[in-house]
């Protein structure tokens, strides 16, 4: 029964990932920390963090693979921004495992950071004219450890890939093409989430899960089928995507967001 439920929200999120262009970790995070705390596990976070890693890594996977049969793959720099996006990861853990991220600090995280994207995408939706940015130049030492170590660092205190806030440090602060930064952006996330989800599964501690199928914070037995639900359910969205006038779309999403962002803080407050 939860192998059911668990697939079917993974497909619903998969539809909602691929309707609006998301990876997925925006959502599989909400969805497993409500699984969870429904289910009765005292401290849900740092398992909700482990286990929506190991999901966000199945869907970035998927997501760079697509990338490469489009032949819009970079894969030094995509590579480079992952590899120190781990640092970022690693001071992350540190972060999530201390006593003082508790249920209602990770909950406030999160919850500005869905009003956050929010924003983002009606503000897109609002402007009438988009400026492409054309720089193709290959991004710096600097840019990337910046890049890379700032959307590690929010992978892992919210149990998401870091898209959110490595495309617009490229995109809007660094000044490279649009479709440039997305593209390592997906393949960063790839080595962001598996560096996340193993530091976490073989982390010396032990916590309640949902199933007997896990490894230290990481519940494969709740994130598998959620992931697979929402690799199957992205080529749905993705498909009526191209049928809604974008506009209406980043509205939709806005408003969505923020109301994940409602339901999040009423488990805890």
């Amino acid at each position: 029964m939860e192998f059911l439920l668990l697939l079917g929200l993974g497909l619903i999120a998969g539809i909602v990932a691929g309707l609006f262009g998301l990876g997925g970790g925006v959502l599989f995070t909400p969805i497993l920390f409500v699984v969870f705390s429904d289910a009765g596990i005292e401290d849900p976070v740092v398992l909700t963090i482990g286990s929506s890693l190991f999901c966000t890594f199945i869907a970035a996977t998927g997501s760079s693979i697509r990338q490469y049969g489009q032949d819009n793959i970079f894969w030094i720099e995509g590579l480079k921004v992952g590899v120190l996006g781990a640092g970022g990861v690693f001071l992350g853990k540190l972060v999530i495992t201390s006593d003082y991220y508790s249920q209602q600090v990770f909950v406030i995280f999160f919850s500005l950071l869905l009003i956050y994207v929010a924003y983002m995408f009606y503000r897109r939706g609002s402007q009438n004219q988009t400026t492409t940015q054309q720089n193709h130049e290959p991004i710096t030492g600097k840019q990337a450890t910046v890049t890379g170590g700032l959307g590690g660092f929010v992978a892992a205190l919210a149990g998401i890939g870091g898209g959110g806030v490595m495309v617009p440090l490229m995109n809007l602060w660094y000044k490279k093409a649009f479709v440039k930064s997305v593209s390592i952006s997906s393949l960063a996330i790839v080595l962001i989430s598996l560096s996340g989800w193993m530091q976490l599964a073989f982390f010396n501690g032990t916590t309640q899960t949902l199933t007997p199928y896990h490894i230290g914070y990481v519940d494969f037995g709740a994130a598998l089928p959620l992931a697979v639900g929402g690799l199957l359910g992205g080529f749905v969205g993705a498909f009526f995507n191209l049928k809604i006038k974008r506009q209406y779309l980043q509205y939709a999403f806005s408003l969505l967001a923020v109301g994940m962002a409602i339901k999040l803080l009423t488990e805890v407050f």
